[in-house]
């Protein structure tokens, strides 16, 4: 199923095998993706450490997107808490997201029926594993554990 536009959002921090698969899917089924991206007051708010502020992070992703979809339409939006436009914009139809947040959705839904707008449909991918068999993370990559393909750089005392 096709949908108009679709929302998809993330910190972005370095981009990996896992923000690729969810970005395909997002563009797969959307023919406009509203990419929101997380604002370093909600990084800071959220106990998550980057390397990368928000503004490298937008440019880097905008970058990103542009060479992989050259022919498609997207809008980058900050995020300053964790519902961002979808819950004030009745345009968007459909959200993608991680198995991991997509309890969040529910929540998300209920604002937005709160708010008069129809529930967005919800597209789930599953998560995007390592070659270890743990899920890719920029927390990984960072730490050097795995690169942004997920291939095992040094292994992880258990």
């Amino acid at each position: 199923m096709r949908y108009r536009r679709v929302a998809v959002g993330g910190t972005f921090d370095i981009l990996h095998r896992g923000h690729v698969a969810l970005l395909d899917k997002a563009f797969e089924v959307g023919e406009h993706v509203v990419v929101g991206v997380t604002s370093d007051a909600l990084v800071a708010k959220l106990g998550k450490r980057i390397l990368n502020g928000y503004s490298t992070r937008a440019s880097n992703l905008s970058r990103f997107l542009s060479s992989r979809y050259p022919s498609r339409g997207f809008t980058l939006v900050m995020l300053d808490d964790e519902l961002g436009p979808t819950v004030t914009d009745p345009s968007i139809e459909a959200i993608v997201v991680s198995r991991e947040t997509e309890h969040k959705c529910r929540r998300l839904n209920e604002v937005r029926e709160a708010n008069g707008m129809k529930p967005l449909h919800v597209i789930a991918i599953d998560l995007v594993m390592a070659e270890d068999g743990m899920r890719i993370s920029s927390s990984r990559i960072r730490a050097g554990e795995i690169d942004a393909d997920g291939r095992v750089l040094k292994k992880v005392m258990g």
